[in-house]
């Protein structure tokens, strides 16, 4: 019975290692998105980068999945003209996803 306790423990453990390493990639990677939108949105300065990286964050845990991140993206440049389409916008947040679990990779 050890045995099969050890692989159910392990297994519990790399589910919450992974849930956590998702969790952070996706937090970096929204940290990323913000920095990228803040030229077309016209923020500048690293207070009010950081500021608008938490509306992002903000704005991502209110359902499951990145669409209410892309909508809240979307809405913000379009409200400012940046003229990004939705392919743009959501190519942009799988390259920064991408990014962002490369360098969690490279720090462990």
């Amino acid at each position: 019975m050890t045995n099969l306790e050890d692989r159910r423990n392990a297994f519990e453990a790399k589910f919450a290692h992974d849930a956590e390493l998702q969790f952070k990639a996706e937090a970096r990677r929204t940290r990323l998105l913000a920095r990228w939108a803040a030229g077309p949105l016209g923020i500048d300065g690293e207070e009010k980068i950081d500021s608008y990286a938490g509306d992002l964050i903000l704005a991502d845990m209110r359902e499951k999945g990145d669409d209410d991140l892309f909508r809240k993206l979307k809405a913000d440049l379009d409200a400012k003209g940046a003229g990004l389409s939705e392919t743009e916008i959501r190519a942009q947040m799988s390259r920064c996803l991408d990014e962002a679990k490369l360098s969690l990779s490279e720090e462990d």
